[in-house]
């Protein structure tokens, strides 16, 4: 081959790599180790921590009426950010009473104790194994936070979830827990028809399905489970009063509010923490 062919050659070849290169993603970021909280996001197969530059400021004494379940993952976060043993978080309940609030508050509270929180999309379950292998050798205590969180049959995150809690033959990381909230306790759908695999032996005793088996040991992976209940008509209003007084409004300002304040729970619904901030967001734009 003459030169000539050669250099021909080596011009095709950049030409192609060329285009090939506008039809690749691009490199994902370097992950920014000074901020924190991260989102996991994905562009194409590569994955990356993406900083959460604006924290949602919230406070442990923000949350109201939910001691106990405070006292627990606080008790829980504290120990794991001394190196002692710590467990996995599921919190379950009714909507609006606190519980992804409870996590960005133990951020609030310990981050500059070297916590942080990565905030992955149910979606992106599959890749817990990767963010793990990323800050396996910070020494930060990094909580995976999963918000939101159920499955419908045969989607691939629910065995990557179920394998980083309990049963990979690697482990999950020395510094990394899961922090997940849940509507469903079991983290997915149940159905009547599940009941007819059950064997009723001659004994009486009653051997449940493998589906009902499968479906309940991912939650049992969790080592806490906090459940979390509709507020008492009084507990709303103390939230309701809470907020109002946050936002500047004068004590005459929170005891006329109080029929407005039920009857906007009423048309919702709903008598959580959520309602009640979003009530006194409302009433005190209108009368301050």
């Amino acid at each position: 081959m003459s030169a000539k062919d050669l250099s021909t050659l080596i011009e095709r070849a950049e030409q192609v790599l060329a285009q090939l290169e506008a039809w690749l993603p691009p490199a994902p970021p370097a992950a920014d180790w000074s901020a924190h909280a991260y989102r996991w996001r994905k562009r194409g197969n590569r994955g990356w921590l993406d900083p959460v530059r604006n924290i949602m400021a919230i406070h442990t004494d923000d949350l109201q009426h939910i001691e106990r379940q405070k006292g627990i993952i606080d008790r829980n976060t504290r120990h794991f950010l001394q190196k002692k043993p710590a467990n996995n978080v599921l919190m379950t309940g009714a909507r609006g009473t606190g519980k992804s609030s409870l996590v960005k508050a133990m951020l609030a509270a310990y981050g500059d104790q070297g916590l942080r929180l990565i905030e992955v999309d149910k979606s992106d379950m599959g890749d817990l194994g990767d963010i793990v292998d990323m800050v396996a050798q910070r020494p930060e205590r990094y909580i995976i936070f999963c918000d939101d969180l159920s499955f419908e049959e045969g989607e691939a995150g629910y065995k990557a979830l179920k394998s980083l809690l309990d049963g990979s033959i690697s482990a999950s990381g020395e510094n990394v827990l899961i922090y997940a909230t849940s509507n469903r306790r079991h983290l997915m759908p149940e159905y009547m028809s599940e009941n007819l695999d059950a064997k009723h032996q001659a004994d009486g005793e009653i051997h449940p399905g493998e589906t009902v088996e499968e479906k309940i040991s991912l939650s049992e992976r969790f080592g806490l489970w906090l459940s979390f209940y509709p507020f008492k008509q009084d507990d709303y209003l103390d939230i309701v009063n809470y907020w109002l007084k946050e936002l500047g409004c004068t004590q005459a300002d929170i005891d006329a509010s109080r029929t407005e304040a039920l009857q906007w729970a009423l048309e919702r619904g709903s008598r959580s923490g959520r309602v009640a901030r979003q009530f006194a967001r409302d009433w005190s734009a209108r009368h301050v």
